[in-house]
């Protein structure tokens, strides 16, 4: 979960290094960082930028540029990342002592970014992306900690390219091994290894890729559940399609409502399609439909638009093409009700025309014949009961408390569980605080009391202010706490940024029924989001 952060002041870099700062350009930096995440952030960060270039002032165009990646991810646009980190790594190299170790680090997992870039689009060149992941392979050497992080950009590399046999070579290199710090998250590692096993119709091993230890995934937020999708379509292909309904059902409560989650809706959607649910997978195209119009990169909308088009060509062909799926309007596009053969062949267009720019980027035929092998599958499974959306798998951690109204202790996994309801991301650090991000602001939850009886939701709102703005901020607070009852608001001076804050407590030395958590959980966020909405509306 990407989160705003201030970086140090240049009293505080290096060993006795002095480095010229100019201080029109330090504090115009500060003021774009103030600015609500969007456009205007981006165009300012951008502009500083060169004009740090233009001045000399190396330290301030880093640091606008760390600030500038920053905000892509945020915005999920990691397309953007390799320019702005092509930058930052030359004048590393220019001048070496202007980096933290920290910083150090962290550029290395940037260039890691960039070049996953690739993968996603076709706007990324391929010789930029080489030449980037060449530099990162010089630099970590042969031997080094990161050298499986290597051997797996180079394994996915040649896979996108549709070099089997060159992915086979590096996925021996990367298989088996463990991340070193700029290996991305290990919790996902085994089911980006999966991923690639089922591309390769490996359908075993993928399945006893997923099978291995989840140490690592205890800590990830995006498992079981890429996991679990990850293994769909191996299990319908190995006889197994209880296993691989309840994983989809499982999965599907949580990606359903998750922006990030985009690029699982096409394997969820093919194992619709490939299993015999057919009812199943349009009622999941036409829910998430509009999604194709702001997707999160142009691989997922490639593969959402074709996995789409095999359930609309499955559905004709089963009979159903008299219905129709509505697509909202978007832009100057009007809404329209859309037959199955009509979207279908839409859905098509969509997905040949970016595998064709894909392709004409990487010099190969590769995601068109791709696509096109998709479209030509059917069924593999006869359709088996799926459970229930709102009946927990065997392996689900349920609340304490059988039933939704009984009163129970409360407890940090009846707080994980309500969050799982939701279909939320979050994490549960040593303290046993549970922190998720829901837009502009990071919210935290914790028993508090002596028996652990208070529910207790932090929200931190993701813009800061500056120090000079103290009485700005006592007065929005003020004022907030006169007209609202939650959260109580307050700003927390951090020395040279204030962080606007909020608190909610109840008391539940009663018990709680996890029904009633539910609604204390959905308060808490749904006015933690408003709070930080009105601080990013701030001036």
């Amino acid at each position: 979960m990407p989160t705003r952060r201030r970086r140090r002041s240049p009293a505080r870099r290096g060993a006795g290094v002095t480095v010229h700062r100019d201080p029109a350009l330090v504090h115009a930096l500060a003021d774009a960082r103030d600015l609500p995440d969007g456009p205007d952030r981006l165009l300012a960060l951008e502009r500083l930028a060169e004009r740090a270039d233009t001045a000399g002032d190396l330290r301030s165009a880093l640091d606008a540029r760390f600030a500038l990646v920053e905000a892509y991810l945020l915005r999920g646009e990691r397309w953007r990342l390799v320019e702005p980190v092509r930058r930052c790594r030359a004048a590393a190299d220019y001048r070496p002592e202007l980096l933290t170790e920290e910083e150090g680090r962290l550029l290395l997992r940037l260039q890691r970014y960039a070049v996953e870039a690739l993968f996603g689009t076709p706007r990324v060149g391929l010789d930029q992306t080489r030449s980037l992941l060449d530099d990162l392979a010089h630099r970590i050497g042969s031997d080094g900690p990161d050298a499986s992080t290597v051997a797996e950009l180079r394994c996915r590399m040649a896979d996108h390219l549709g070099d089997e046999p060159t992915a086979r070579h590096w996925y021996q290199r990367w298989a088996g091994t463990t991340a070193g710090p700029s290996g991305g998250c290990p919790g996902c590692a085994p089911a980006r290894r999966a991923e690639l096993l089922a591309g390769w119709g490996a359908w075993r091993a993928a399945l006893d890729e997923l099978a291995g230890p989840t140490d690592d995934a205890a800590d990830c937020t995006d498992q079981p559940e890429r996991s679990l999708v990850a293994g769909l379509l191996p299990e319908l292909r190995l006889g197994e399609p209880e296993r691989a309904a309840a994983g989809h059902v499982r999965a599907y409560r949580r990606h359903r409502r998750e922006p990030a989650a985009f690029p699982y809706l096409a394997a969820h959607l093919r194992f619709c399609a490939l299993g015999g649910h057919l009812d199943r997978g349009l009622a999941i195209l036409a829910e998430q439909l509009p999604r194709l119009d702001r997707p999160t990169d142009d691989l997922a909308a490639m593969e959402f638009a074709a996995a789409g088009a095999l359930v609309c060509t499955l559905a004709v062909e089963a009979g159903l093409g008299v219905r129709t799926v509505h697509r909202p309007a978007y832009g100057g596009r009007p809404a329209t009700d859309l037959d199955l053969a009509t979207l279908g062949a839409l859905l098509l267009a969509i997905a040949n025309e970016l595998a064709g720019s894909f392709d004409a980027r990487n010099g190969s035929g590769h995601h068109l014949g791709r696509m096109a092998a998709w479209l030509a599958e059917r069924p593999v499974a006869t359709p088996v009961p799926l459970p229930t959306d709102d009946e927990p798998s065997d392996d689900d951690s349920a609340p304490d408390g059988d039933d939704e109204h009984e009163l129970a202790t409360l407890t940090i996994g009846m707080i994980t569980a309500a969050l799982d309801r939701r279909g939320d991301r979050y994490v549960v650090d040593e303290g046993a605080t549970v922190v998720g991000r829901w837009g502009e602001v990071v919210i935290q939850f914790r028993r508090a009391g002596e028996r652990g009886e208070v529910l207790h939701a932090r929200a931190m709102a993701a813009r800061r202010l500056p120090a000079t703005r103290r009485a700005e901020a006592y007065a929005f607070c003020n004022a907030w706490n006169h007209d609202r009852l939650l959260p109580k608001a307050y700003a927390h001076d951090l020395g040279g940024e204030l962080v606007l804050a909020g608190d909610v407590a109840t008391d539940l030395a009663y018990g709680v029924a996890p029904e009633q958590l539910t609604v204390l959980v959905d308060a808490a966020i749904a006015t933690g989001v408003a709070y930080a909405e009105a601080v990013a509306a701030l001036p």
